[in-house]
């Protein structure tokens, strides 16, 4: 069984579009997924198809049941903030311990699992601990999700000097197109591959009305040759 973890350079990139469209293609291609989301914040109970979690359940091809919610995002927050922020906000505490706990039992579940992190590399998400600490306690290879607005290129390679530093295998740098940047999709891409190399830069025209499969296929490919098994 092999892992993935889809993290963000920042929050608002586009982590959730990426691991949809990756779901759908890999089980286009026939391979049995699993997709879980173990963190959410800014959940709206009255609302649950339009978040985050609600979103993986369809591409798994599930409904957005409140059974399936708790099996797939069991740690979920009203307040769109941190988790530990949004925990306390609610007069509780996110575990770190159990968070990882449940992601290494969810990271067995299929022959291929996708797990969707929260908010960007270094965000806190409990007492002392980030998203990168989770990331290195699961011992799973990454997508790294970044914009292309203005500014998304230092915030991509200060994430990505965090994850190697910490010896994380990074699958790719995606760059998801960010609304109304300045800074073109191309361009971001050619810039970014100067600096990450030999990390692959797949580009993902996310402002299309259906982003070409190609970009997924290149993803797919990726997790295919290297995803590696938790440890």
């Amino acid at each position: 069984m092999s892992a993935i973890f889809v993290t963000g350079a920042g929050t608002d990139v586009g982590k959730t579009f990426v691991a949809c469209r990756l779901i759908a293609e890999l089980r286009r291609r026939g391979h049995t997924v699993a997709a879980f989301k173990p963190l959410a914040s800014g959940f709206d109970p009255a609302q649950p198809e339009t978040s985050d979690p609600g979103a993986l359940l369809t591409a798994l091809g599930e409904s957005v049941s409140p059974a399936a919610l708790d099996r797939i995002a069991p740690f979920r927050y009203r307040a769109a903030l941190a988790p530990d922020m949004a925990a306390e906000a609610e007069g509780k505490r996110v575990d770190f311990d159990t968070v990882v706990a449940f992601s290494r039992r969810a990271a067995t579940t299929a022959d291929t699992v996708v797990i969707e992190g929260v908010g960007g590399v270094m965000s806190p998400i409990a007492e002392r601990y980030t998203v990168l600490d989770w990331i290195v306690a699961l011992g799973v290879p990454t997508l790294l999700i970044t914009g292309t607005y203005l500014g998304a290129q230092t915030h991509a390679l200060t994430a990505l000097a965090a994850l190697q530093r910490r010896s994380v295998a990074v699958h790719a740098v995606v760059a998801s197109e960010t609304a109304g940047s300045t800074v073109g999709l191309s361009d971001s891409a050619r810039s970014l591959a100067r600096f990450v190399a030999p990390v692959p830069v797949v580009t993902i025209p996310r402002l299309l009305p259906a982003a070409p499969h190609a970009a997924f296929a290149a993803l797919a490919d990726l997790f295919c040759r290297a995803a590696t098994h938790v440890r």
